[in-house]
């Protein structure tokens, strides 16, 4: 497995409850995009339309070498799932306050691949608790390396 893109933001703003593995329908050159890391997450979101799933707002990085026209760098790309998955998602997604994030792009296989996170928006103070948290370990491991 070969991790293109990762949205590290994501794992900061929300709180993810279940991860999903989907294919993406890419067309001319993106996949040799892909393949050079040119990729960003930042902006992405996917979203049920109808019976099947869209990612958007990914932006793929036009390959260079291409010879015909590159399309759409910020185009929306339909994913690939099961049926059974898409309906799961349709219906968490119309409750309130979940949101399909793009966690990671990769290649599986050879094949590109994108883990997508159900997520609710983390509250403020859960941030805030997670961040003391986090520099509480850090003095005492400090702590624990100084004595040793």
């Amino acid at each position: 497995m070969t991790t293109v893109a990762t949205n590290r933001k994501a794992y900061h703003e929300y709180v993810i409850e279940e991860q999903y593995e989907a294919g993406m329908v890419l067309v001319g050159s993106e996949v040799k995009s892909l393949r050079q890391h040119g990729c960003s997450l930042q902006e992405a979101y996917a979203r049920p339309i109808g019976d099947e799933v869209y990612l958007i707002g990914m932006h793929i990085t036009p390959y260079k070498q291409a010879t015909i026209d590159a399309p759409d760098p910020d185009r929306v790309r339909k994913l690939l799932l099961h049926r059974e998955e898409i309906a799961d998602i349709v219906s968490r997604c119309t409750q309130r306050g979940y949101t399909l994030v793009p966690l990671k792009v990769y290649f599986k296989r050879g094949w590109a691949k994108v883990r997508l996170g159900l997520a609710r928006q983390k509250k403020k103070e859960d941030k805030r608790r997670k961040l003391i948290e986090r520099q509480e370990m850090k003095e005492a491991r400090r702590q624990l390396k100084r004595h040793r």
